[in-house]
């Protein structure tokens, strides 16, 4: 596990390559394994193949190319109905997301969580029918890695970020 959390890289690039059903459904099932307050799993799905919604979903964000050329995008929302703290519920949706995203790294795919185009969450809850109590959190683009993964960015030293021990 540890060495699966040091060695993830965010992928940007990727090949034309498919990435399996089966693959998928073993990112969304690692997902649904994060813990949520109450057990309420408020995370809520949409996985996008179709070149014409990835499309319309790169027009809506800087980081078009990545949408472009990833082969899934699975697109990541907040049920609020079935919310009970805000903070709470958010942070269990982060854990889906990182859940995902060590899912993807195991398999051998490659992924990144986008979040610039939340300042378009209203349009990409519009473009995939999202009902109303959904809230858009996140993209996570998925496909085979083109090229190798970049290096790993440098980390601050444990001693800078702890504030207080007793």
């Amino acid at each position: 596990m540890h060495d699966a959390i040091r060695q993830r890289r965010s992928i940007r690039r990727f090949t034309r390559e498919p990435v399996s059903d089966d693959l998928v459904e073993e990112i969304l099932d690692a997902a649904r394994w994060a813990p949520s307050g109450l057990n309420n799993q408020p995370w809520r799905f949409a996985v996008i193949r179709d070149a014409r919604v990835k499309e319309r979903l790169a027009s809506l964000t800087r980081y078009g190319a990545i949408i472009r050329s990833a082969d899934v995008i699975i697109a990541v929302f907040f049920d609020t109905a079935s919310g009970y703290d805000w903070t709470k519920d958010l942070q269990s949706i982060g854990a889906c997301i990182q859940n995902m995203l060590l899912a993807i790294h195991e398999s051998g795919l490659g992924g990144v969580w986008l979040g610039e185009i939340l300042k378009s969450g209203s349009e990409v809850k519009s473009l995939l029918q999202a009902p109303d109590a959904y809230e858009f959190m996140a993209a996570v683009a998925v496909g085979h890695p083109d090229g190798k993964p970049p290096r790993a960015p440098a980390r601050r030293p444990v001693s800078e970020l702890v504030f207080y021990r007793k």
